[in-house]
């Protein structure tokens, strides 16, 4: 059995949820792997992030949005609204704000001691319910997936713009 592990940077916005199109480099690490058959996994590390895998919806909203990713947005802001003030959610506390305050690197998340920089509860909670991961068939040396199936990574973070990482790891013969 062959193991093929890649990492590909991603840069997401920080403005808004940002959706990334990773399919193209998993088909590559399909490639790059030289498994013909077995499974495909793709994952994020990180706790505001998600995968998850849907059609390409071809129409945009002025912000460059899939039209199905808009829905997605629509459909979790009905459901966990956006973080706007220390009261929308109990995350995070004190302890929380401490604990980051006490960090070598603590100005990247609280740029000149702003707490509301932490405001980020509605993107935990959204990406717990979408997933960290997917897993796919490889069959033949490609990707086992319909026609308009693509791989999104997305970012629920907005406040502020990183670069993340999303694992796909291929494994069979």
């Amino acid at each position: 059995m062959k193991l093929y592990k890649e990492k590909i940077q991603l840069a997401s916005t920080g403005k808004m949820s940002t959706y990334l199109d990773v399919t193209e480099a998993v088909r590559k690490a399909i490639t790059d792997s030289g498994v013909e058959n077995g499974l495909v996994t793709v994952l994020t590390p990180h706790t505001t992030c998600a995968v998850f895998y849907e059609e390409y919806a071809h129409d945009k909203n002025e912000d460059g949005i899939e039209s199905l990713q808009q829905d997605l947005n629509n459909a979790l802001e009905k459901i966990i609204p956006y973080h706007k003030s220390a009261d929308t959610y109990i995350y995070p506390g004190e302890e929380h704000y401490q604990a980051v305050e006490a960090w070598p690197n603590a100005a990247e998340y609280l740029p000149n001691g702003d707490r509301s920089a932490l405001w980020n509860g509605d993107a935990h909670l959204k990406a717990t319910i979408i997933g960290s991961s997917e897993t796919f068939d490889v069959e033949a040396g490609k990707l086992g997936v319909g026609k308009t199936g693509y791989i999104y990574f997305v970012d629920f973070d907005t406040t502020r713009p990183r670069t993340r990482t999303c694992s796909i790891t291929v494994m069979g013969e």
